[in-house]
């Protein structure tokens, strides 16, 4: 019975078959439209309505029991979920307008997505008629989508002004057609225009610079929005006027005339150029990650040089302190990690690698010759330095995602799982980037809690990795191109650091030089630093590209471009706001004020008050003078640094670091034992004041030099001397308490902890 029963389900699903194939033979023959392919045709239309979003049928476990691959990313996947799935329920070759799929979109039936579309859209038309033709399966034939086109590529508009989109698609076979209507479109910023699901953009805002994300299939791109701020005649005269005469001046290799170009789209009238006792602070912190003393303001000010600050920089760039400050934000970057192992055995490892990165910023290293030195680095973590980078990423998920985002600007932890989101990479970019280092090996050492310390990195004979999906072996490969060439005996990390580091690589010189701008002006040209995808474009492609080709020119040579961009009008500019750049936090057409790093503000308060910071070493404890940017790895357990944003060092992301303030930072100004205990030593700063022989209105005069890097105003310096000359100021101790609590007061002030 059982058998005659499976015989029975057996010949009515051959006929089943039978039936469908000829009705494709009839619709290949009688009807005259071309046949609709399923991914270059079906699956944009799903992704238009949302279906196969995060939020509906994309998710992990689908909706209601329907499961599409996530944003399109798996045809075949979607294909059988429709077709094959709950036993062919929702499509009806028969009869295509009664398929479920169809009805479902239309709210013919309840839907719990809601009405998709229309039966007279373009979007159910194709899909009925994929259907009727049969429902043809993706296939290994049909036309992969290259690249999509758009125009305009930029556009200015006024408010209130509208701009059509137009979108093209172009296929491997050669052909090409519109598909705008089923592209995708999204403003990357809220408020300034609004842009419909056809492609039409109009202009909400006053003024401002945003983009709008396109996407279709698996291709993504941007199209830059620049709206001018709303100018009297009287005052576009006036901006004319001080925008010919920056571009006149200019000699800054393509970085001015990039930064006046835009300025001048926009119709934004920069701020003025800050004055010498701001410039020698911002200046100062920025490339020393130190404070300049109250002589070095006053013999800054009175030099009458007018390439005073180019000097500046030079001076500044030779400098220990320099090298020991960006060490920091590489040590961050490069995950030198302490915490969570024995620190006395860990703390040689963390110094080494500090010190190795430290020495080649002093030594002006190629940023290139840097690179590839950690990424091929061979031997003992005992004695080659940048072996210990493999301490801390070890893993292949670490491999792949710290090299991407460090040295490459881009978040690729969503290909791991399925197709990028807003990126065009896949599972296939993501292993087969990770293949370049299945070779390598890890002997000796010892178990030091959960990882093992003092190893030896070394070239494995074997070592491959498969595609999560396919199971397909992945040949290493750089990101968006081709697998490299290799012989058996070759290691692939070698050939990743050459690609990586050609000067025809579009990422390499781009993320470090956006890096360093963001660095020295607050904000990157790609914001975040270490995000670069289509969906997210520089704010001033102009700007990114003269900084990345003088980088390039100069033979990846760091203080080359450190003065270029300290050299630049944007940098040189102060913090004042005008009705024209309010509002702007995309061109620098004015310094924006960020608070010191963690690191540098207690070593600010340390060397202001003249008392250093004693910091635990384990075992034992750092030689007193050590300051906080010369700390090897964030294993120190100063409160301060961590209240104050000191990242953990767990990933190769600038956004560990916490710049934004908190009611603990607050707290820690008012009860850290740090600040109090310097505050109150009787070697210090405040205690020298107290017991000089100077005047009062002196000593408020080096107070405001000391800690502002500028002369108090008459009205500051009026309530300062007031405070300090009370009635009882004859009693010493009365004398070292107010001097104290104004101190203090300018310590916790805004002004002391912000750059400016």
């Amino acid at each position: 019975m059982c058998n005659l029963l499976l015989n029975i389900r057996m010949s009515f699903l051959l006929a089943t078959a039978l039936v469908l194939s000829i009705n494709v033979c009839l619709c290949n023959s009688l009807i005259a439209e071309p046949r609709v392919s399923f991914t270059n045709d079906i699956m944009p239309i799903l992704s238009k309505s949302s279906c196969d979003s995060g939020g509906c049928h994309g998710k992990a476990n689908g909706q209601n029991g329907f499961r599409l691959s996530l944003f399109g990313g798996d045809p075949l996947d979607s294909y059988r979920s429709i077709v094959l799935q709950a036993k062919g329920r929702r499509v009806f070759p028969a009869a295509a307008e009664k398929s479920l799929l169809l009805r479902k979109a239309t709210g013919a039936t309840a839907h719990g997505g809601g009405r998709r579309m229309s039966e007279t859209s373009e979007s159910y038309q194709t899909l009925k008629l994929w259907i009727e033709q049969g429902l043809a399966r993706p296939s290994d034939q049909d036309a992969v989508l290259e690249r999509i086109q758009w125009s305009p590529r930029q556009v200015v508009l006024a408010p209130d002004a509208q701009q059509k989109i137009s979108v093209r698609a172009f296929y491997s076979d050669g052909s090409s057609r519109d598909v705008t209507s089923m592209a995708l479109f999204s403003m990357s910023v809220d408020g300034l225009a609004q842009v419909t699901t056809d492609g039409l953009l109009r202009v909400v805002s006053e003024g401002g610079l945003g983009s709008v994300t396109i996407k279709y299939g698996e291709q993504t791109g941007s199209m830059q929005l620049l709206v001018p701020y709303k100018q009297s005649a009287e005052q576009l005269r006036e901006l004319q006027g001080i925008l010919s005469s920056l571009k006149t001046g200019n000699s800054n290799n393509g970085v001015n005339e990039a930064l006046v170009n835009q300025w001048q789209r926009l119709q934004i009238e920069p701020a003025k150029v800050c004055d010498d006792p701001t410039f020698i602070r911002r200046a100062s912190i920025d490339i020393c990650g130190t404070l300049p003393t109250a002589s070095e303001v006053l013999a800054f000010v009175s030099d009458s040089d007018v390439n005073k600050r180019e000097r500046l920089v030079d001076r500044l760039l030779e400098q220990p302190e320099y090298a020991s400050h960006f060490a920091i934000k590489w040590a961050d970057i490069l995950q030198n990690r302490g915490r969570g192992y024995s620190t006395s055995k860990q703390r040689t490892g963390t110094t080494l690698f500090y010190n190795w990165i430290r020495d080649s910023l002093l030594d002006n290293k190629p940023y290139d010759q840097f690179v590839s030195e950690i990424l091929t680095a061979t031997g003992s973590q005992e004695i080659n330095p940048p072996t210990v980078w493999y301490r801390s990423v070890r893993t292949m998920p670490n491999y792949v995602e710290s090299v991407a985002q460090a040295f490459l600007g881009v978040r690729i932890q969503c290909a791991q799982c399925h197709h990028h989101p807003t990126a065009k990479w896949s599972q296939a970019d993501y292993f087969g980037l990770a293949a370049n280092f299945a070779r390598v090996g890890r002997k000796g050492g010892f178990a030091d809690a959960e990882v093992p310390t003092g190893e030896t990195i070394y070239l494995l004979d074997h070592g491959e990795i498969r595609h999560p999906k396919t199971q397909q072996v992945l040949p290493p490969k750089p990101l968006g191109d081709p697998p490299f060439e290799l012989d058996a005996f070759a290691d692939p990390r070698v050939a990743l650091a050459g690609w990586m580091t050609g000067s025809d690589n579009e990422y390499f010189a781009d993320t470090l030089v956006n890096r360093l701008w963001a660095h020295f002006l607050g904000r990157g040209i790609i914001h975040p630093v270490d995000d670069r995808r289509d969906t997210n474009p520089p704010s001033n492609p102009e700007l990114l590209q003269a900084l990345s080709d003088s980088f390039v020119k100069n033979k990846y040579d760091l203080k080359q471009l450190i003065r270029l961009i300290c050299g630049s009008y944007a940098y040189n500019l102060g913090t004042q706001i005008n009705p024209s750049n309010q509002k702007d936090q995309q061109t620098f057409s004015r310094f924006y004020p960020r608070r010191m790093s963690a690191e540098v503000l207690l070593d600010a308060v340390s060397l202001t008050l003249e008392v250093p910071t004693a910091f635990p070493g384990g075992p034992g404890e750092f030689p007193l003078g050590t300051r906080a940017i010369e700390l090897p790895d964030e294993n120190v357990a100063i409160a301060f640094l961590d209240v104050f944003g000191r990242p953990a060092r767990f990933k190769a992301c600038e956004c560990e670091r916490i710049d934004t303030p908190t009611l603990a930072q607050g707290l820690e100004l008012v009860n850290s034992n740090q600040i109090q205990s310097k505050l109150s030593s009787q070697t210090g700063f405040t205690h020298r004041l107290a017991v000089n022989n100077r005047s009062p209105q002196e000593n408020c005069e080096l107070i405001f030099l000391t800690l502002y890097g500028r002369a108090g105003t008459a009205a500051e310096l009026e309530v300062a001397v007031a405070h300090v000359s009370g009635s009882d100021a004859a009693d010493e101790s009365d004398k070292i308490e107010r001097y104290r609590n104004l101190i203090w007061a300018l310590l916790a002030s805004n002004e002391f902890m912000f750059v400016q």
